[in-house]
């Protein structure tokens, strides 16, 4: 079972192992057989509580699960799931509810979609979190207005520190533990400390929803990551974005 460890990537898309956790039985089957058309190896759970048991059963590379679920709904699951494990969740919301959304992420999901939801869409969804487990920074030749830093492997802003190869972050020497999202994100702010990124250039350079997306997912994942590494350490530019401190 994976901890507060960093998730270990599938050696490919193909071979990635997903937990499809979903109480509507057409639904379920409909994306279970979608998704392995793909490539993908698919375990289905009809309830939360079931789904939390072969998670931990199973160890899935990443979770899709519904909202809206008996006995321990979506929002719970994630929360209990967090408990345990750094990989990937992707919720997914009926109405794509505000409220809907904004619980699912401050519980730990890393993106959500709406159902109904184009194949293309949910697939390329996946692929990208499944990126993000993967993803090499190239930071050498990136924040070149950062005196030199992004030449090294390690990273120095204040206490907190960015091992670009190790992909590890530590706080006044303290690992910090960080979903895959939440250190691709570190990454994109570390690589141009003292720039402002807009909302949308993090949308697409993270989440790869260069062709449409929901800035709230950003905020969300701003305020946890502020949350395990300092809230003065990423500052607001109102009307912009957000900027790393030197």
């Amino acid at each position: 079972m994976r901890s507060t460890a960093h998730p270990s990537p599938p050696a490919t898309a193909a071979e990635a192992r997903l937990l499809l956790v979903e109480d509507d039985e057409v639904i379920r089957n409909t994306v279970r057989m979608l998704l392995e058309r793909y490539g993908f190896t698919v375990s289905t759970a009809h309830d939360g509580l079931t789904g939390l048991e072969m998670f931990r059963e199973t160890d899935p590379d990443l979770l899709l699960l519904d909202v809206m679920l008996p006995d321990l709904d979506g929002i719970g699951l994630c929360r209990r799931v967090r408990e345990l494990s750094l990989a990937p969740i992707l919720m997914m919301s009926a109405r794509g509810d505000a409220l809907d959304v904004v619980a699912g992420l401050e519980a730990g999901a890393d993106d959500y979609v709406v159902k109904p939801c184009e194949s293309a869409v949910l697939v390329a969804r996946i692929r990208s979190l499944l990126r993000r487990v993967s993803f090499t920074p190239a930071l050498a030749g990136a924040g070149a207005g950062n005196g030199g830093q992004a030449e090294s492997a390690v990273l120095a802003f204040g206490d907190l520190t960015v091992d670009t190869r190790g992909m590890e972050v530590r706080r006044a020497g303290e690992v910090v533990a960080l979903t895959p999202t939440e250190l691709r994100m570190l990454l994109e702010f570390a690589g141009s400390p003292g720039v402002v990124l807009e909302r949308r250039t993090l949308l697409s350079r993270v989440w790869d929803h260069a062709w449409h997306g929901d800035t709230r997912v950003v905020d969300l994942h701003v305020q946890r990551l502020r949350a395990k590494i300092g809230a003065d350490r990423i500052e607001t530019v109102r009307g912009f974005g957000y900027k790393l401190r030197r």
